[in-house]
């Protein structure tokens, strides 16, 4: 069964001094995209997190969020070279500002914390154990969101096809119309031709023998032979369907067969000449367009 790409997922850890959220969104791309924010402390998680991904998923713009919340009273510690050095520009900069008769500057404290590299993260310095158990927290927290993600994507996938095959029931539908139309075609030209001529010549005094007009309408049903036309689209749905029945990740594969299917209907809709069916390769046409357009949401 088809896959959708749109999924949601959220997984949350809290312990005595860790709490943890990892959040991941899924929208449709036509390859696989992952946008992953983790906290700098763990940045190294980053990697762990993209072959979770990678394995669980295969299309698709997928943005992870990784949150880690300290406990309150938690004091981010000072980096006080850091912050000593930033302090020296700043005044030397100031005095360089009141030399040059430049507008007065004041060193504001609260922006020198602001600074790179001034205030650390409490969680830089954690002993090797606990810094590996956080690690490990965030990614069995992946994993459980990936696991929401995909159970997501296929109850959308599961909606989308009912849509889609709804859709292709009507084309279905419309294509029987026209397979039953379809003979009578050359019938139909053959009695309009036969009337214009016999009113044309009749004054003249003309004969035209019913064999020149065979020869005319035999010309007329070949240019205007659908059938080839007919039996492929027929067979791009019985293959569209088998394969979101029974396959995933299929998106592109159906996207090209709706392509190929909406190129035959024009076909048709070109070489039928006919009123009645012309409207109804419209409105197959019509279907085909919101099909390309859902499918471009399959896995």
């Amino acid at each position: 069964m088809i896959i959708s790409m749109t999924g949601y997922g959220r997984a949350s850890l809290e312990e005595e001094n860790f709490f943890c959220q990892v959040e991941i969104r899924s929208v449709n791309n036509r390859f696989l995209k992952a946008s992953i924010r983790v906290p700098d402390e763990l940045a190294e998680c980053e990697a762990d997190i993209d072959k979770l991904v990678r394995q669980q998923l295969c299309r698709g713009s997928i943005n992870v969020t990784v949150t880690v919340v300290l406990p309150s009273g938690t004091a981010a510690p000072v980096n006080r070279e850091a912050a000593q050095y930033y302090l020296k520009e700043m005044q030397d900069l100031a005095r360089w500002a009141k030399d040059s008769a430049a507008a007065p500057m004041n060193i504001d404290l609260t922006q020198l914390l602001l600074l790179p590299g001034v205030c650390e993260s409490p969680n830089r310095g954690l002993a090797e154990p606990e810094h590996q158990h956080r690690r490990d927290a965030i990614g069995r927290l992946t994993a459980d969101a990936l696991t929401q993600v995909v159970q997501m994507r296929k109850r959308e996938g599961e909606a989308l096809w009912k849509d889609l095959k709804s859709h292709l029931d009507e084309i279905s539908k419309a294509l029987e119309s026209i397979r039953q139309q379809a003979p009578q075609i050359a019938q139909q030209y053959h009695q309009r031709l036969r009337a214009r001529v016999m009113q044309l010549v009749g004054d003249a005094k003309l004969s035209l023998s019913d064999a020149d007009l065979l020869r005319e309408v035999a010309l007329f049903s070949e240019r205007a032979d659908i059938s080839e036309e007919i039996s492929r689209l027929s067979g791009h749905l019985e293959h569209f369907t088998a394969l979101a029945e029974k396959e995933n990740q299929v998106g592109r594969t159906l996207e090209f067969i709706a392509q190929e299917m909406l190129r035959e209907a024009n076909t048709i809709g070109s070489k039928a000449s006919d009123g009645q069916i012309a409207k109804l390769s419209m409105q197959i046409k019509g279907i085909i367009d919101r099909i390309k357009e859902q499918v471009q949401n399959v896995e």
